[in-house]
């Protein structure tokens, strides 16, 4: 139903999501926003539902879902930026079309009709302008529906009422505005709902948690304070500061601070980890008489639209939910870090929910409409701690993180409000810009022993397997291969971690800022783990003998693989260390080409980071290797021996040690100061 309408008559309703433009800082994200390209859809099979013999994109018969997708025509690559005339309002020049449908402005119709209590959206437009406005729709599997049009001249107001019936396994509304012989200017958009729930909007605690990221914090205070729409809903901006390079110590703070209306609290604390001040954050809210936890990394950068849509979802949600936004690249704008993510519970793992999904995807080479799986609903177990908008009365009923200082306490939370009955929703059209995991490697190095460990800790409170599917033989696999590529310092760090496995729960809160400078401090004894930025600094890679046929290093097939390990463990064992590889690296690695079944290769080598700044010596020492292995095997037995047990201990001591009592007592002990301001 399409209607040209009053003012008075849309005051009923409540804006559900309003259209935006990209800051004037940001135009590089523009395929977010708005799409120009000329891709119209998937076209599927009228007769069995799959892919037609040609895509929209022109994709020829043959090519897979993926392959048809690439093929689209860029969204956003004739935008004229320059027509953008703030962040609600576009110019479209004489003759041309404008899509809504994007990431940041289609409407994800699915996520409404399963969660909330919305059953009709209505899409309210303010024009200026001849021209014709198109509504389309989508279903799950990414076909589109033209559902309505209008053509609109002069000052108008016009309306197209929307049920969400149609909508049960996915898809999108979005709307095209198509200019006549004139411009149009769209002055405002918003889609709105029909909602018997307390119109007054929930308030937030939005927290914080940093560690020496000042700027990126100050950057997001700044965003805050100009945004008061945003910022009216908020009752209190916590940061929790763990760093040596405190928010409050910057030049432009007092000034940043002074545009917050008096919310904003800074907690001078110890380095508890993201488990520690993330905790504070939920602590706090619940303290305060905030509805909502709203948590953030340091290092984002946040679309501050989407706050105020995970508060409008959240408070529509039929029962309370954890609602979160998803990850885009900081360093390639328009790339999805993922849609959505579950864990697997056999192999204890982060995977996805769907097949078709794929990790990193690009808007600006396939836009929203020429990519099927993005229309269908997504289910997720958990949300990344990047951004997650936490109902206070979950944090009363399940308590805080786990003390685990970092990884696995974001996606163990969303297991355990599961199994408390809360759902989690990873809300399209809310996000933020952080640093890719590309550019990161955190399973090698310090970081490896928190993987392990609280990767079994959650396994042990929420697998269903009787002694956690795969994980143990999968962690066994691991230390195999950090052993055979030289890793002995990660090594360390993993035996580390499975001892405190079997030290049991209640020590936790206790080594919860122990370990990383213990672990820390070992990085003296383990030349894998000692960085210089100049690779001068190190001697000449040098090979006495070339690789064989000259064909270099090729990773083992599956059937030859446990042959081949045996061998290769063998002759690292017994084998003894060249003499020149002791005092020449016979090989310089780049970080995308340290693979196991190639290091097992060398007696050492250099290898660079993952972030390309520094450069550690591999070198082979068959007495690590040895103890090492040793050591691990009987300690994965012993957890695996012991797995009933442990897992009765752990999941008998959970309330207690996610309590506020435990988390107050390891907050006493540790803040320094606080400040308002």
């Amino acid at each position: 139903m399409t209607t040209q309408v009053k003012e008075s008559q849309t005051q009923g309703l409540k804006t559900l999501q309003r259209v935006i433009f990209p800051p004037a800082e940001q135009m590089d994200t523009v395929a977010l926003y708005v799409d120009s390209g000329q891709a119209t859809g998937v076209q599927l099979s009228t007769m069995n539902g799959s892919l037609g013999s040609q895509g929209s994109s022109g994709a020829k018969k043959g090519q897979s879902s993926s392959e048809q997708e690439s093929a689209a025509t860029p969204a956003g690559s004739d935008t004229h930026v320059e027509d953008f005339i703030d962040r609600r309002s576009t110019l479209i020049r004489a003759g041309a079309r404008l899509s809504f449908a994007t990431y940041f402005n289609a409407f994800a119709a699915s996520y409404w009709k399963r969660w909330t209590s919305i059953e009709d959206v209505c899409l309210s437009l303010h024009t200026h302008g001849e021209g014709t406005v198109i509504v389309y729709k989508s279903n799950a599997r990414g076909s589109l529906q033209r559902v309505a049009s209008k053509r609109v001249s002069g000052k108008m107001h016009t309306t197209f009422d929307l049920p969400l019936k149609p909508f049960g396994d996915g898809g999108w509304y979005w709307f095209d505005l198509v200019a006549g012989n004139e411009s149009l200017v769209l002055e405002t958009a918003d889609w709105m709902g029909y909602s018997d729930a307390d119109s007054k909007p929930g308030q937030i605690t939005l927290e914080i948690t940093t560690l020496n990221k000042p700027d990126f914090c100050l950057n997001n205070l700044r965003s805050l304070g100009e945004n008061p729409e945003v910022l009216e809903n908020l009752q209190e901006i916590l940061i929790v500061d763990q760093g040596t390079k405190k928010v409050q110590d910057q030049d432009e703070f007092e000034e940043v601070a002074a545009t917050l209306q008096g919310k904003l609290r800074i907690i001078n604390q110890g380095n508890l980890g993201g488990s520690g001040g993330f905790s504070r954050g939920m602590y706090e809210a619940v303290e305060n008489g905030s509805d909502y936890a709203l948590l953030l990394d340091d290092d984002v950068v946040v679309e501050p639209e989407s706050i105020s849509r995970l508060l409008t979802f959240a408070d529509l949600c039929r029962k309370p939910t954890i609602v979160g936004g998803h990850m885009f690249d900081l360093y390639n704008r328009t790339v999805l870090h993922t849609f959505g993510e579950i864990v697997n519970t056999y192999r204890f793992q982060p995977d996805q929910p769907h097949e078709e999904q794929s990790l990193g995807h690009d808007f600006l080479s396939s836009n929203l409409r020429s990519t099927s799986w993005l229309h269908r609903r997504v289910d997720v177990d958990y949300n990344g701690w990047w951004m997650d908008l936490i109902p206070t009365k979950v944090i009363k009923e399940i308590g805080l993180s786990l003390p685990v200082f970092i990884k696995w306490d974001d996606a163990e939370y969303g297991l355990r409000a599961k199994r408390a009955g809360y759902h989690t929703v990873s809300l399209p059209g809310a996000a933020v810009w952080h640093v890719s995991w590309i550019d990161k490697d955190d399973l090698v190095g310090w970081q490896a022993y928190f993987h392990i460990r609280n990767r079994i800790i959650a396994a042990l409170l929420h697998s269903p397997y009787e002694r956690g599917g795969r994980l143990l033989r999968e962690s066994s696999y691991a230390d195999v291969k950090h052993l055979i590529s030289m890793q002995y310092f990660t090594e360390h760090g993993r035996i580390m971690a499975l001892r405190d496995v079997l030290g049991g729960p209640d020590q936790l809160h206790e080594i919860q800022p122990k370990r990383l400078p213990e672990i820390r401090a070992l990085m003296k004894k383990y030349p894998d783990a000692q960085f210089k930025e100049d690779i001068e600094d190190f001697p000449e890679p040098h090979m006495d003998k070339p690789p064989r046929n000259g064909r270099g290093f090729h990773a083992p097939s599956y059937k030859s693989l446990v042959p081949w390990a045996v061998k290769t463990l063998t002759k690292q064992l017994v084998k003894p260390v060249k003499e020149t590889a002791q005092d020449h690296p016979q090989a310089h690695i780049a970080h995308q080409d340290n693979r196991w079944w190639r290091m097992s290769q060398y007696d050492s080598a250099l290898v660079s980071n993952a972030e390309g700044t520094a450069i550690s010596w591999y070198r082979r020492q068959p007495e690590q290797l040895r103890d090492k292995l040793v050591e691990a095997t009987r300690l994965h037995a012993q957890i695996l021996r012991n797995w009933p047990s442990l897992r009765k201990q752990y999941r008998e001591a959970a309330s207690r040690i996610t309590s506020f009592e435990a988390w107050k007592k390891t907050f006493d002990q540790h803040t320094d100061s606080e400040l308002t301001r």
